[in-house]
């Protein structure tokens, strides 16, 4: 069993968004993303199936070029290979889930490259 907080320890960073996997169980990983409000991931895309979760805040959630407004609370699922993109329209916190068999480093990868 592990227990942790989406919520606390958390250091947004003004010139970069913030990614940090939280935990690891035997079929995901938790990653915690902070964006300060105007903060970009660029459209990206993922090679197996996501689920994306507001903890905290608001962002523009683009697929194929729709966008759709996901607040506090809000979960979305997406399939993989759809390409996607995240833009902070206030200070956020957004747990991701990927696949085990994802890696992590692909993520921090889309950040860098945003």
């Amino acid at each position: 069993m592990q227990k942790i907080s989406f919520t606390e320890n958390l250091e947004f960073n003004d010139k970069k968004i913030v990614t940090q996997v939280l935990l690891e169980t035997s079929f995901s990983k938790e990653i915690r993303i902070l964006l300060k409000k105007g903060q970009l991931m660029k459209e990206h895309k993922a090679p197996y199936p996501i689920i994306v979760h507001i903890v905290k805040g608001s962002i523009d959630f683009g697929v194929e070029g729709t966008v759709h407004v996901l607040e506090q609370g809000d979960i979305i699922t997406l399939a993989a290979n759809i390409p996607h993109d995240l833009l902070a329209k206030s200070d956020s916190i957004v747990r991701l889930t990927l696949s085990k068999l994802d890696a992590a480093e692909r993520v921090e990868k889309v950040v860098a490259d945003s």
